[in-house]
This record gives structure tokens, C-alpha cells and sequence, in this order.
């Protein structure tokens, strides 16, 4: 049996074992999606809900982390061609299983919309919100302002371009309503307070997960094993309260 054992285990050398025996793990991310991951200008470190994640994963392996930067437009090239071992999460889309192996997802978001908390009553529902009368502000360029072309094809469809933002159009009193990830709605309310999430449910699901090389199943199976376990521990729910998270699977 041994020596089927370790042939089978020897066609490629793991992630796994390149990481325990070099004593370093490396993260690719972009460093500008807040809360996730996010590098701080002033002290050029990283900080957020998946660099805490990346860290414990490091520092439950005893090795070293090294975060490798990148951008979206290359952060799936930079895992199949391994330049770092895993990436920080990133929305699990087809195009990108493809070509990328995923980790078990550990956070999901839905898209909101977003009212002034004293248009609650008139603006409880989605439906509410898709009328000839009504002014949805978007951010021009966004995934947003594809949707909110098919959430509310009634409705009048307001773009404002960045760095100027659309909820800023609904503070101002310029747009009745804007649509965002739950995530960025859940950080906006707190800020302000004056603004409400329609408390009608979140349409168009996405799951969040950490990329890894799509033929590394050694790899990817003991980093889903780690999130198993961290879930169970309460791991992820004292990171979620941290950053003022909701939405885990």
C-alpha cells in the first residue's frame, strides 16, 4: 500500500507542502475593497476582515505571511500562474471557476437599496421603488447601474460619476433611492443615519471565497477543512462584529 500511497500523493508537489517547508505563506489582493482588504497609504500595511482571515490562517499553519499586490484585472492571473499561493476573497463567478479553484465560500452579499429613513413607509418594498415617479441614483461604470437598469426599468435612472457617489445623491435629496451591495449598506447606515435599508430583502446573491490553483486539491482541501473548523470555533462571527459585518453563510 506505501508505495501506491506516496505515488499518488508525489504527481505534484502541494501548495501545501511548498508553504510548510519555505515557512511562507503569500496572499495576493488588491488592497482597495473596504472592509475586506484594504492597504493604509500612511503605513503601507494591509488591514480588513480578510487580512485578519489571511493572518490566522498563517498563523495556525507557523509560517510567515508575505501580502503580494495586485489588481482585479489580474488578481485570477496571478493564481494560475503562482505568484502567490491564495488570493483574499473575491465574488465566485463562472468566468473565473474556470480557470481558478475556489475555497468553500465564508461570506455572502446581496444587493439593498437604500432611502432616506423618513421615505420608509412610502419605500418599504423593491416594487415600491420601480415607478415613473421615482429617481434611482447609480455610480456610473458600476455593476450597479447594470442592475438597476433591470430591478427598475420603470423608474428614472439618475448616473453620477466617481468619486462622487450615489447614495450621496439620495442624502441630497436629488434621487429617492440607490442600490448597493449589503455589505457597503450595512457600513453606510451606521455612518448615516439619516439613511435606511428597504427592508424587502436582498436580491442576486454572491458568494465571497479565497481563490487557490484549480488543480491543487491537497491545497484547497485543507484550507476548507481550516474554515470548517474556524466557523465552529466563532472565528469568523468575532471578525463579522469587528467590522460591523452581517450576511455569513
Amino acid at each position: 500500500m506505501r508505495g501506491s500511497h506516496h505515488h499518488h500523493h508525489h504527481i505534484a508537489e502541494s501548495k501545501l507542502d511548498q508553504i510548510l517547508s519555505s515557512g511562507e505563506l503569500k496572499v495576493g489582493t488588491t488592497g482597495d475593497w473596504d472592509p475586506m482588504a484594504m492597504k493604509d497609504p500612511a503605513t503601507n500595511k494591509y488591514k480588513g476582515f480578510d487580512i485578519d482571515v489571511m493572518q490566522e490562517l498563517a498563523k495556525d499553519m507557523g509560517v510567515k505571511i508575505t501580502f503580494v499586490p495586485t489588481e482585479w484585472k489580474t488578481i485570477v492571473s496571478g493564481i494560475t500562474a503562482g505568484r502567490y499561493d491564495i488570493s483574499t476573497s473575491v465574488t465566485k463567478t463562472p468566468k473565473r471557476a474556470e480557470v481558478a479553484g475556489f475555497t468553500d465560500s465564508y461570506y455572502k452579499y446581496g444587493t439593498v437599496p437604500l432611502v432616506l429613513k423618513k421615505n420608509l413607509k412610502k419605500y418599504s418594498t423593491w416594487k415600491s421603488l420601480n415607478n415613473k415617479d421615482v429617481t434611482i441614483a447609480t455610480t456610473l461604470g458600476t455593476s450597479q447601474e447594470e442592475k438597476a437598469k433591470e430591478f427598475f426599468p420603470l423608474s428614472k435612472l439618475q448616473s453620477v460619476e466617481s468619486p462622487a457617489r450615489d447614495f450621496q445623491e439620495v442624502l441630497a435629496g436629488r434621487a429617492d433611492g440607490n442600490i448597493t451591495s449589503s455589505t457597503e449598506a450595512n457600513k453606510l447606515v451606521v455612518k448615516y443615519p439619516q439613511l435606511a435599508i428597504v427592508p424587502d430583502g436582498e436580491k442576486n446573491p454572491a458568494f465571497l471565497a479565497m481563490m487557490v490553483s484549480k488543480n491543487d486539491q491537497v491545497w484547497n482541501d485543507y484550507v476548507n477543512e481550516w474554515i470548517k473548523s474556524k466557523k465552529s470555533s466563532g472565528f469568523f462571527n468575532k471578525l463579522l462584529a469587528k467590522y460591523n459585518l452581517k450576511s455569513l453563510l
